[in-house]
């Protein structure tokens, strides 16, 4: 056999095939596309929950006194249809204990609010199913990712299901509003619709490939902080939907004293007994304060962890969320000095849209930190 000079070329035919593994595959599935189906329905979930808040604080959500799902999202059409809407409103309690001068006019204002909000929350839906069997039939889902958005659907619907549940108990004799209970199990699913969502979104901003690297790089005890952060976050929200509720957030205008008393004397009522936590304004408002105390002392607990992370990003999520933390306890109080009035009230519940969305992103950046190398973070 002759030699091989040593510098001869090597021929392409006899070079080896290189070979990928699973964790360098091309992603499949549209991710792309569907991130931004995603966002849509995160943007518009969102506008469900203010738009909901804003219903609640005109005294509009029992101005529909019947559950059409189809048909409902027509409205009164011709002066006829406008007042047998409005003597179906009349029969009930709230009518007569609230609004006894209310004339068609008025009717017609609260009307258009609660019709708004059922309407969009018509919209979510369409937009979720189009999306989803748009997705489905092109076999673009991501491998895994059918439960996902399949429950993101189940989900939405559960909770128009319990919307209703909501403002039927407000129709029943002698209530004027809905009950507590069913308004903080409605908006506390709404925050976890929101949840998922935006987790999903973090997800699907980057590739399969790039997650499972990262997950290896990831602090457990900071992602475990996090969690423990969102957790008391969501208690909150949920508390802060009982003070809706109730109106209770209307009984002490004080700060930081409640009716100049740091535990005000009504927080007890022997006649309501384990009530007390769920129906009594002075306990209630007293929680809501207590728990957002304890909510910015764990909050600057887990910054303090985040600020030892490696990476900037963590750092800076982390950093993010802290900022904001501040600033709805700045709302909460101006809500509380002022009487909660419409404007700063939505501000206020739009604010824990955005801390609750701050919170996940920072615990996504834990589990799921950006590499970072001499030449910057790796994006």
């Amino acid at each position: 056999m002759a030699k091989r000079p040593v510098f001869q070329e090597v021929s392409q035919a006899a070079r080896p095939t290189a070979t990928t593994g699973m964790i360098d595959a091309a992603p499949k599935g549209a991710r792309r596309a569907i991130r931004l189906w995603l966002i849509v329905l995160f943007a518009l979930v969102a506008a469900m929950i203010a738009l909901g808040g804003a219903t609640r604080l005109t005294g509009s959500g029992l101005s529909i006194t019947e559950w059409r799902p189809v048909t409902g999202a027509i409205p009164p059409m011709d002066a006829a249809a406008w007042q047998a809407e409005f003597e179906r409103y009349q029969q009930i309690d709230q009518f007569h204990q609230v609004n006894p001068d209310m004339d068609l006019a008025g009717f017609k204002q609260i009307y258009w609010w609660e019709w708004a909000h059922r309407q969009l929350g018509r919209l979510v839906g369409l937009i979720w199913a189009a999306g989803f069997a748009l997705f489905l039939a092109r076999r673009q889902v991501p491998t895994g990712w059918v439960p996902r958005l399949l429950g993101l659907g189940a989900l939405g619907g559960l909770q128009g299901v319990i919307g209703w549940w909501m403002v039927s108990s407000g129709l029943g004799e002698g209530m004027v509003r809905v009950a507590s209970y069913r308004l903080a199990v409605h908006l506390g699913l709404a925050f976890a619709i929101l949840g998922l969502i935006a987790w999903y979104v973090l997800d699907l901003s980057r590739s399969e490939a790039d997650l499972m690297r990262a997950r290896r790089a990831g602090d457990r005890r900071l992602f475990g902080a996090a969690t423990g952060l969102m957790h008391l976050t969501f208690v909150q929200i949920l508390i802060g939907a009982l003070v809706a509720g109730i109106d209770a957030g209307r009984s002490y205008t004080g700060w930081p004293t409640m009716g100049g008393e740091w535990i005000p004397a009504a927080i007890w009522d022997s006649a309501l007994g384990w009530r007390n936590l769920f129906e009594n304004p002075a306990t209630v408002q007293f929680t809501h304060r207590i728990v957002g105390y304890l909510l910015a002392i764990m909050a600057v607990v887990v910054w303090l962890r985040a600020r030892r992370s490696p990476h900037p990003v963590t750092r800076g999520a982390f950093g993010v969320m802290l900022v904001m933390v501040a600033v709805q306890i700045g709302l909460g109080i101006l809500n509380v000095i002022h009487a909660s009035p419409l404007g700063l009230a939505l501000i206020h519940q739009i604010g824990a849209v955005a801390l609750f969305v701050l919170i996940l992103r920072a615990r996504h950046h834990a589990r799921y930190p950006f590499e970072t190398s001499v030449r910057g973070t790796i994006r």
